[in-house]
């Protein structure tokens, strides 16, 4: 067996296998709705945000009322006085102050805004995840189905060159030269194939095991749409971006808790009731308990929550710089891919596909030796690599940038 029909016999063997244990190739947004399906960290999230949700019910409710109960032996030390059973009953009902309830309903809401920031930044990280993992494959994909046509193409130049040796047409070194061109055109289809099932097992670990193992995806790339100006993106980007959002909730509360500790300085009332039976007297009375903060001004609470305000607001701040800093980037990005992209795909890829054709007719009708030829095919595989990459970048600016802007449609480019 020629060592391109064993190769391709290997490469068309795994890809079969993939295709019958996938019936269906896998579009994005099914891949995108498997994943909110089957990945664990969003489920997670969501049990998260169930657990901020019941903080908000635990801080709404009431202290529960102290009930005491004592008894004991009561015994004369006077003549002619009862001697029996004693027993005492004391009921305590703290009373929250409204301000300190106000408060700890927002700190609970507070935490329940986090958690539900945190859960929208999960996600929007995740499905650019799954459209990285998406696009990586079509990607690889394109790659084998490029190495696989120029290993098709290099056979075929073997074969005729192995022909001119032996009729003597050409010296040796011809048929040695195209035999290296076509080692080198396995070596990178073999290289093509195991790059495609690492990017299907990068996409499948974001997706969940929900995903089959086989399975084979349909898309196309370089589909994306405009930009919005980059100042009107910034604007949209610190309104809606899930990070930033979850930074100004943790603000927000710790600057609550500040108001809280403070709070916590005031007496604090309580109500008691308290019931009294000796042999002889029965004593009930009501009154009121009245913790007095003299010792405990809450100094120490009071100042870390002070800090926790200050460093907050500086990691706000620094997170805007970056995420502002990485839309710059990806919009630069986006604008330097689609040119190359454009540039490539109108012009210098066709040039290359008509400078093979020329050299293919001048080799056969004997007017350009073999170099030649192998140089038009090797641009032509340069080029056509390069615009995959440059369509690939294009797509992956693009992906960063809805990122950035959370799925929001204003500008979005996908």
């Amino acid at each position: 067996m020629k060592p391109y029909a064993l190769v391709l016999s290997v490469c068309l063997a795994s890809l079969c296998g993939s295709a019958a244990a996938a019936a269906e190739p896998y579009t994005l947004d099914q891949l995108l709705s498997l994943a909110l399906q089957g990945n664990k960290g969003v489920e997670a999230a969501a049990a998260g945000v169930d657990a901020a949700r019941a903080g908000i019910t635990t801080a709404g409710a009431y202290p529960n009322p102290e009930v005491e109960f004592t008894t004991g032996r009561v015994s004369a030390r006077q003549p002619g006085a009862a001697a029996g059973t004693g027993q005492t009953l004391a009921v305590t009902q703290r009373i929250d102050l409204p301000s300190q309830r106000s408060l700890r309903h927002e700190l609970a809401t507070g935490t329940l805004r986090i958690t539900t920031a945190g859960q929208d930044a999960y996600i929007a990280n995740l499905v650019a995840q799954v459209k990285r993992g998406f696009f990586e494959t079509l990607r690889r994909e394109a790659e084998f189905a490029a190495a696989q046509e120029d290993l098709a193409l290099t056979q075929q130049l073997y074969d005729r060159a192995q022909v001119r040796v032996d009729v003597g047409d050409a010296p040796k070194y011809e048929a040695i030269r195209v035999g290296a061109e076509l080692l080198n055109a396995q070596k990178n289809s073999q290289s093509a194939l195991l790059r495609v099932n690492q990017a299907k097992s990068f996409l499948r670990q974001q997706v969940g095991d929900i995903l089959p193992p086989s399975f084979a995806v349909r898309g196309r790339m370089g589909l994306t749409g405009t930009l919005e100006p980059l100042e009107m993106l910034r604007g949209v980007m610190l309104e809606s971006n899930p990070e930033l959002t979850q930074y100004r909730a943790e603000l927000r509360r710790a600057q609550s808790a500040v108001d809280y500790e403070r709070s916590l300085r005031l007496p604090t009332v309580a109500l008691k009731a308290t019931s009294s039976r000796d042999p002889d007297v029965r004593d009930t009375q009501i009154g009121v308990v009245v913790s007095v903060p003299i010792w405990d001004r809450r100094q120490g609470p009071v100042a870390e929550a002070q800090a926790t305000v200050i460093r907050m607001r500086s990691l706000m701040q620094a997170r805007e710089f970056e995420l502002t800093q990485q839309l710059d980037s990806a919009y630069q990005e986006f604008q330097i891919a689609a040119s190359q992209a454009d540039a490539l795909e109108s012009g210098i890829v066709r040039q290359a596909e008509a400078a093979l054709r020329v050299a293919e007719a001048a080799y056969r009708y004997g007017e350009r030796g073999i170099i030649d030829y192998l140089d038009a095919q090797r641009v032509l595989r340069t080029a056509r690599n390069d615009l995959i990459a440059a369509q690939f970048d294009l797509q992956t600016a693009a992906i960063e940038i809805e990122r950035l802007l959370a799925n929001s449609s204003a500008g979005a480019p996908l």
